[in-house]
């Protein structure tokens, strides 16, 4: 018996060491395959990356008076006189965050919430479906730019459509400044975002719902369950991989927004994000430095999210396995 085993024990390691010898080729031949692509990447983002964390700790201005001096943390927080000063102890950047984080919460879930309902409507079977579907498409093939500053002139108090309507309608006594009035504005920047980027979301729960197996769908049907059980028992479980990737991307690319915040209300303190935030130092203000620190806050951020993503999926992966 001790000879059969030692027999097959030397049958079996020969095996798995070329299967480990296969798995480190494969490795290094992707890693040769990914050299290309990886040594443009650190050219083209690592570089200013560096480049804005450098200036981030220097005193650099764009009028150019004088050399960039090194100022260490100065333009994150430092004591001055008995008072904190540097973006960390700047009210304003803290309701630029707050107004980012409350921008990505409220419009991501929201679009959640449209996405699936559009992408179970499109999944099923009617008549002019494909047509259907390419015209949900088309808010989303429209640059941001161009989607907002349409908004823009439709939500505009004097001779905008959507005041003239809502006036016809008699729901409001008076024409209303939706990008202006603080009030307003976050809720006008959130529907236009919604307007825009809810076929993402669509897109995305669609693709999933149709590589559903159809099996589960007709045990169902044999069994008498509801359709709102159907969705909560079977649809929700098996698109929810879909759904998560959907809702990071969402949320990180929210936590960035720029484009669309500031072409409807420029520099409001109701609706300025993070980015706006940073923008206005480096240009308005002419402070490369103090604008630097505040972007390298943001990349922070937006690294550590998806930092956490990463170590949550390997944990979860971990304790599937």
């Amino acid at each position: 018996m001790k000879h059969e085993a030692h027999i097959s024990e030397l049958a079996v390691t020969p095996r798995a060491a070329s299967r480990g010898a296969m798995a480190s080729r494969r490795a290094r031949t992707a890693w040769l395959l990914l050299a290309p692509m990886m040594a443009v990447l650190v050219a083209v983002a690592g570089w200013p990356l560096l480049r804005s964390i450098w200036f981030s700790l220097t005193d650099a201005s764009l009028t150019g008076v004088g050399r960039p001096q090194f100022i260490g943390f100065a333009n994150y927080l430092a004591l001055d006189e008995g008072e904190w000063i540097g973006l960390l102890a700047d009210p304003d950047w803290w309701r630029a965050v707050w107004n980012t984080f409350r921008f990505a919460a409220i419009s991501v879930s929201i679009e959640v919430a449209l996405g699936t309902v559009f992408a179970l409507v499109l999944n099923a079977s009617f008549p002019g479906r494909g047509l259907v579907r390419a015209a949900v498409l088309v808010p989303w093939a429209v640059p941001t730019i161009v989607s907002a500053r349409i908004w823009g002139w439709m939500l505009n108090d004097q001779f905008g459509v959507v005041n003239h309507v809502l006036l016809d309608l008699g729901w409001i006594g008076q024409p209303l400044a939706w990008t202006a009035d603080p009030h307003l504005s976050m809720l006008s920047v959130v529907l236009v975002d919604v307007w825009k980027t809810t076929p993402f979301m669509t897109l995305m729960i669609l693709a999933a719902l149709q590589m559903l197996p159809s099996d589960c769908y007709e045990a169902a049907r044999v069994d008498g369950v509801s359709p709102w059980q159907v969705f909560w028992r079977i649809t929700l479980p098996l698109i929810k991989p879909a759904l998560v990737v959907a809702v990071i991307f969402r949320t990180l690319d929210a936590l960035r927004v720029f484009d669309v915040i500031y072409v409807l209300s420029s520099n409001n303190q109701s609706t300025m994000s993070m980015s706006i935030y940073a923008r206005q130092q480096l240009v308005d203000f002419q402070d490369v430095g103090y604008g630097s620190a505040a972007s390298t806050l943001l990349f922070l951020l937006i690294a550590t999210c998806v930092a956490l993503y990463m170590v949550l999926g390997k944990v979860r992966m971990s304790k599937e396995n």
